[in-house]
């Protein structure tokens, strides 16, 4: 990978990677619009002060949009979930995996 593929990578994680950021767009990956209050229901426990700043940050970034209905993923947003649809599935073998590891061994 070259450096500007990095940091492009590096860019996107840091976004991710801020506190509710992912289970806001995860809340939307139905691809129906929430208004606020639903979508703070949906993520849980997030403040709305929180919830402010993601949905600011995910705007900016163009992963989400507001509409008549409320807040729903842009295209390029829908297309950022498709590409995390792997995780549950990843995740849940990952898990499994780790359970193995910690195990003691049977005698």
């Amino acid at each position: 990978m070259s450096s500007r593929d990095n940091a492009a990578i590096f860019q996107l994680l840091a976004l991710l990677e801020a506190r509710y950021a992912i289970r806001v767009l995860w809340a939307l990956k139905d691809g129906h619009p929430q208004t606020f209050r639903l979508l703070q229901d949906s993520v849980g426990g997030i403040t709305p002060n929180t919830l402010n700043t993601r949905i600011k940050e995910l705007r900016e970034a163009g992963l989400l949009a507001r509409g008549p209905d409320g807040y729903c993923v842009t295209p390029v947003g829908a297309d950022l979930l498709r590409r995390l649809s792997d995780l549950p599935a990843f995740s849940a073998r990952w898990v499994a995996a780790q359970g193995r590891k910690r195990s003691p061994p049977e005698t």
